[in-house]
């Protein structure tokens, strides 16, 4: 017997069980669907998140929040790098931005290490 079964809805009992799809009150007789659960990362809804969790858009200007070393270039992207006119797309690896960077060129970022100003 799963010990991690809700509570019923209607009555509050403890005693719930499975059966099929459907989640069972043997109390009450009320039967339900469980809820789904949700990834890891939260709802998932399609929406791109900055660092500390605001939403971006097409357009933007964020600041990168720390410091990101670039292949093939010997100092990297330093922290508080403000970046303009960002573009949301589905990258490789969880690079979610494409961007122009001044004295780097086009590149793909994570939306993990930006802010958006």
């Amino acid at each position: 017997m799963n010990e991690n079964l809700p509570p019923c809805p209607e009555c509050s009992s403890a005693y719930t069980y499975e059966m099929g799809a459907l989640l069972v009150c043997p109390e009450c007789g009320h039967e339900w669907t469980p809820a789904p659960a949700e990834p890891a990362g939260g709802p998932e809804d399609g929406v791109i998140r900055d660092a500390v969790g605001n939403v971006l858009a097409d357009g933007d200007t964020v600041t990168v929040v720390k410091s990101l070393k670039v292949k093939g270039h010997p100092t990297g992207i330093k922290a508080g790098t403000k970046v303009r006119n960002i573009r949301l797309v589905e990258g490789v690896a969880g690079h979610d931005i494409d961007c122009k960077i001044e004295g780097f060129g086009a590149m793909q970022l994570k939306s993990s290490v930006v802010k958006k100003a």
